[in-house]
């Protein structure tokens, strides 16, 4: 699939936020047509959200690493972190590796005895999987740069010889995914309630990232990535397939479809596809 205009690929691609505001306030029984109203149902948060300072982009790996304010660990600290990765200490696996939970100091950020200081999530990349370098670097730049209540917060990453690792704070109810498929004793249905509340947060996420603040094309939105605290809030996580929206002259953007196979927003591929016959 070539490159499509970009006033139709990325106002396509910002629908996945638009539909799923609309669809939230439809549920609550309220008309999504008052957009001052909605407005500031998603601006609610703003104060918290910091992405003035975010340089053009692209960047060099040097310039990423360089500019982050993130913490650079070594393989051995996160590998005390978590115990030696050990099997019981995972908490899900992904196209990029698996992730392993863990415990630093709250002020030194340094490895700690499992149950104290802060619990952590730690993404070890698989050297056999999809996934590699470039979308480790792609999560570091983007998530060393925006700030969102509804945007996962990476601590800090690890560089060293082939070891790619990413360091988050640590999401205890887990994926949407988990609470919408899986039965157990741990993931109960969730209410209707909390799926309101799930759903506004991955909506206010995602209107942030389209916002002239972020202009970023998340391109990977699905249940596995949406990410719930203790207090159902949700956040969205995996940066590795972002991308720069279109800013100043660049006028084109990619609509080639990226993620999970089977799944492209509705809105994205018939535009996708609308444009290209048009040019056939």
């Amino acid at each position: 699939m070539q490159e499509f205009t970009m006033e139709a690929s990325y106002v396509a691609c910002s629908c996945e936020s638009d539909l799923l505001e609309d669809t939230v306030f439809e549920c609550l029984g309220e008309d999504s047509t008052h957009d001052s109203r909605k407005g500031n149902v998603l601006s609610s948060s703003s104060s918290r959200v910091s992405a003035s300072s975010v340089p053009p982009t692209p960047r060099s790996e040097g310039e990423i690493l360089t500019s982050s304010n993130l913490k650079s660990f070594t393989f051995n600290e996160l590998r005390t972190a978590t115990r030696n990765f050990r099997p019981d200490s995972v908490l899900g696996e992904g196209g990029f590796g698996s992730v392993f939970k863990g415990w630093i100091d709250e002020h030194t950020l340094a490895a700690t005895k499992p149950g104290t200081g802060i619990t952590i999530a730690v993404k070890k990349l698989n050297q056999e999987g999809f996934q590699g370098h470039k979308e480790w670097l792609a999560e570091v730049n983007y998530l060393s740069q925006l700030s969102h209540p509804n945007l996962v917060k990476l601590i800090g990453y690890c560089l060293e010889d082939e070891q790619r690792l990413l360091v988050y704070e640590f999401m205890s109810r887990g994926s949407l995914e988990n609470h919408l498929f899986r039965r157990s004793s741990y993931y109960q249905p969730l209410s209707w309630n909390l799926r309101m509340k799930v759903a506004l947060g991955a909506a206010k996420g995602l209107a942030f990232l389209h916002s002239s603040k972020a202009k970023v094309i998340y391109r990977d939105f699905k249940t596995s990535n949406v990410l719930l605290d203790s207090n159902y809030n949700a956040k969205l996580s995996d940066f590795g397939l972002a991308k720069d929206g279109p800013t100043g002259d660049k006028s084109h953007v990619s609509t080639r479809v990226m993620g999970t196979y089977g799944y492209a927003a509705p809105e994205y591929l018939a535009t996708a596809l609308e444009l290209f016959f048009s040019r056939c």
